[in-house]
C-alpha cells in the first residue's frame, strides 16, 4: 500500500534518499480478537455449565487451558487467564487471554428437558435471579 518511490530513487543508489513506509495488515482470526498483547475469546458456554458450574478447556495459542466456570456465571462475564495472550515484543510478560462467556440457551428441548425446566421455573423465587429482582424493584419504585 502507498505510493511508489519517485523515479530519481534508483536501485543503484544514485538517487535521492528517502523514507520507506511499510504498512502491515493483520487478518482477523477465527477465534481471537487482539487487544495489544491480550487476546479476547468469545467462548460458548451451555446453560447448564453456567448455572451449575463446570471445568472447561479454553483454547489458547499453546493448547487448552483449564477454566473454572463458577455456579451462576452470567452472559458476558469476563475470565482472565494470565500469560496466555501474545508475547510482548519488548521482552515483557506475555499478555492475557480474556474469555468472554457467551451463554447458549437451547433452541429445542426434549419433553423431559422441558418438564424439568418448567419445574425449575415454578420453584424460582426472587433470590435465584438477583439482577432480575433488582430490575423489577426499580420498576416498582418508578411506578410508586
Amino acid at each position: 500500500e502507498g505510493e511508489p518511490p519517485p523515479p530519481e530513487a534508483s536501485p543503484g543508489g544514485q538517487g535521492v534518499r528517502g523514507n520507506l513506509h511499510v504498512v502491515v495488515r493483520v487478518e482477523p482470526h477465527e477465534l481471537y480478537q487482539r487487544d495489544g498483547d491480550n487476546l479476547i475469546l468469545e467462548m460458548p458456554i451451555s446453560f447448564t455449565q453456567a448455572a451449575l458450574g463446570a471445568e472447561i478447556d479454553a483454547p489458547t495459542l499453546n493448547g487448552p487451558a483449564k477454566l473454572t466456570v463458577p455456579r451462576g456465571t452470567q452472559h458476558g462475564h469476563l475470565f482472565r487467564i494470565i500469560g496466555k495472550g501474545l508475547p510482548n515484543l519488548r521482552g515483557g510478560r506475555a499478555g492475557d487471554l480474556v474469555v468472554v462467556a457467551k451463554i447458549e440457551i437451547p433452541k429445542s428441548l426434549t419433553s423431559a428437558q422441558e418438564k424439568l425446566l418448567r419445574e425449575f421455573a415454578a420453584s424460582e423465587d426472587h433470590k435465584v435471579m438477583p439482577q432480575s429482582t433488582s430490575f423489577w424493584k426499580k420498576v416498582k419504585e418508578l411506578w410508586e
